[in-house]
């Protein structure tokens, strides 16, 4: 993808740059518990910054109640509670305008970066008032303001044209760093350039490199190019597998959405989680793949238990059978052994690996040995192949389980690589000025 870097421009000095981070990080009693999408925008700052730009870092956290608005809406959750009698919606949206702003404010993110950046970084308590106006109006060359979460305003997910004028202010450059949200078609991601609000609009170091890497791999793979996909349902990576299956010369397919396509071939699979509307669809991909002569791979055999652990990581008996030979009464939760030992020797073999989705309740000790193993062999092929880990649950398994720097390039957005897997166009890539 052919778009302009922040390496792109010229002569920063003095510049108002706006720049849409994503500082969504988890927190817990107002402490954030992980910091590795702070340091992972700090090279696109750093560089503003040591560059003389005036610059206005902006991001959501969180997905607040649209108590902001008019039209206020409550989560699943709430209505729940509304619909058992236990609360009202109007109790809940005054104790949501009391707690919202105190927990998912980006102020203990503005205190990490000003210590990360040497105490160039403020923090403005609103994000197209009086305090943010003040703030970014006193920037001096190389200093930057931290905006309040965007998602206190229903405008930014409405993409309000007002909403766009207000946050872009006196802005001259944009900088989309935030790959994460970049499936995303809200004000902040793509409609501030879209308006034409700003017309000089490029991507960050971050967006650069999921670019350069893992777009690049899914056009120009080196082959043999091995596909993975885990995860739950079928129905949350329909496109993704189509599209991979004409990429990909083997698509391999584990988690709990490997049980619709056994089932799709016949097989019985117990009380296995089951799609029952994709049947059909899994059935279409296994003849798709024979005609465009992919190999579409799929448990040999399973690890199965006779009920969902609870809590998640509880202590549980297993057993691992055929894939043909699922118990009426027992469910599958991992790959077994064998399916380990197969899909190791698919990736040991290629030249690009991309994978989205654990293998199996990979939370669990007991039923994390299949998501283990395929992480283990995309480490056992590292510098020897290009191994990319598409964000969301098995970028966090990666991760969790010590092999982070063993691969290639783990995605720094779930649903923004997924959009990637499945072809699809990132409406805050797509806005972005493409290189002269």
């Amino acid at each position: 993808m052919n778009k302009m870097s922040v390496k792109d421009l010229k002569d920063l000095k003095g510049k108002k740059v706006l720049v849409r981070c994503d500082f969504n990080v988890p927190m817990k009693d107002g402490v954030i518990t992980d910091e590795n999408r702070i340091t992972g925008a700090l090279p696109t700052i750093k560089y503003l910054l040591d560059n003389g730009a005036r610059v206005t870092l902006c991001s959501h956290m969180g997905k607040p109640h649209s108590i902001f608005s008019a039209e206020v809406k409550l989560n699943k959750k709430d209505k729940a509670k509304v619909e058992k009698g236990e609360t009202t919606a109007e109790a809940i949206i005054e104790k949501a305008k009391k707690d919202e702003p105190k927990k998912l404010t980006l102020a203990p993110v503005a205190k990490r970066l000003n210590e990360l950046l040497g105490g160039k970084v403020v923090f403005a308590n609103d994000v197209i008032g009086p305090d943010a106006t003040a703030k970014r109006d006193a920037l001096k060359n190389g200093e930057a303001v931290l905006l309040e979460n965007l998602r206190f305003h229903w405008e930014e997910e409405k993409r309000d044209e007002g909403f766009c004028k207000a946050l872009a202010y006196d802005a001259e450059i944009y900088v989309n760093d935030a790959f994460g949200t970049a499936h995303r078609s809200h004000a902040s991601t793509a409609a501030i350039v879209e308006y034409g609000i700003i017309k000089t609009a490029v991507c960050g170091f971050l967006i650069e490199k999921e670019l350069t890497v893992m777009a690049d791999t899914l056009e120009n793979p080196k082959r043999p190019f091995v596909g993975i996909l885990g995860g739950a349902k079928v129905a949350d990576k329909l496109n993704a597998i189509s599209n991979l299956l004409e990429k990909c010369d083997t698509l391999i397919i584990g988690g709990g959405m490997a049980y619709t396509f056994l089932k799709a071939k016949g097989y019985e699979i117990g009380t296995s989680l089951l799609d029952e509307e994709k049947i059909d669809y899994c059935k279409e991909m296994i003849e798709k793949a024979e005609k465009l002569g992919k190999e579409l791979v799929l448990p040999v055999d399973t690890v199965v238990t006779s009920s969902f652990p609870d809590p998640i990581d509880a202590p549980i008996e297993v057993e691992t059978v055929d894939s043909d030979k699922i118990p009426a009464d027992k469910m599958g939760m991992d790959i077994g052994e064998k399916t380990r030992a197969l899909y190791a020797s698919k990736i040991a073999n290629a030249k690009s690996v991309v994978w989205n989705g654990p293998m199996g309740v990979f939370e669990n000790p007991i039923l994390a040995k299949g998501t283990v193993a395929v992480a283990q062999a995309l480490a056992d092929v590292y510098g020897k192949c290009t191994t990319i880990i598409g964000g969301g649950d098995s970028a966090a398994a990666i991760q969790q389980l010590g092999f982070a720097d063993k691969v290639t390039h783990i995605s720094t957005g779930g649903g923004a690589s997924l959009e990637l897997f499945e072809g699809k166009v990132l409406p805050g890539i797509a806005c972005l000025n493409e290189k002269r």
